[in-house]
């Protein structure tokens, strides 16, 4: 299926190694907005998905992604081009290290589903195990990046491997970027957590948020909390 249907938006997926999963549609429909960002990042567009679901939530009027890989970077500006928020959307083809050298804009958010690399992932299509692999972006460099681009009061948000977390709280740390909520995934009520969702700000909070999120309790059959967060976007919630 290279067409994805959303309730306000869709994506072709054709020439994307990672096609849309439960990751991007996670981290789009959480990532905090409450500082009503003038200015978005996406760093690792893919198929521009996160950016489509912030522009859909947010009034943002500056969204820019970047992507390095050119099939992708043409299908996210494809995919840009036919939304209904066009005029807000911008992607870059560039690396992460050639954007950071000379940057323009400073961004109220920052998001990033990073290409991490666990052997479960081994696949036999090579394009897609190159998208996935980690060197593709160190979290330091995600991390130092967000440390050069955010605003004052910006916010990194990010979804990660969950035994990544403590190695990725402790870089961020050094930067001087705080926890301000994590969101631990798991798929079913007794399976292991797989994913957390991690949004950081430089402001140190002493209290912040830790919960828990259950995408389904048996096959298909989703869980109220996942209904709420991604009801604005899929067609079955």
């Amino acid at each position: 299926m290279s067409k994805f249907q959303f309730k306000q938006f869709s994506i072709e997926q054709d020439r994307c190694a990672m096609k849309i999963g439960t990751d991007g549609v996670l981290l789009g429909a959480w990532a905090p907005i409450e500082n009503n960002p003038f200015s978005i990042l996406d760093i690792g567009a893919g198929t521009g998905v996160i950016a489509l679901m912030l522009a859909q939530r947010s009034n943002a009027e500056q969204i820019d992604a970047l992507e390095i890989d050119e099939e992708a970077y043409e299908q996210s500006v494809d995919n840009f081009e036919n939304s209904p928020w066009s005029d807000r959307l911008f992607c870059f083809h560039a690396g992460l290290d050639e954007f950071v050298e000379e940057p323009e804009d400073e961004y109220d958010l920052i998001v990033s589903n990073p290409p991490f690399y666990t052997d479960d992932y081994k696949s036999d299509n090579e394009q897609r195990d190159l998208a996935r692999f980690v060197d593709a972006m160190p979290f330091e460099d995600l991390i130092e990046a967000a440390d050069l681009l955010l605003s004052e009061n910006g916010i990194l948000a990010v979804i990660i491997p969950f035994k990544e977390e403590e190695n990725f709280l402790a870089l961020a740390n050094e930067y001087e970027l705080y926890p301000l909520k994590i969101t631990r995934v798991k798929g079913t009520p007794t399976t292991e957590t797989k994913r957390s969702l991690i949004a950081l700000s430089r402001n140190e909070k002493v209290n912040f948020l830790i919960d828990e999120l259950i995408i389904e309790t048996a096959r298909h059959i989703y869980t109220p909390e996942y209904i709420e967060l991604t009801k604005d976007f899929y067609f079955k919630m």
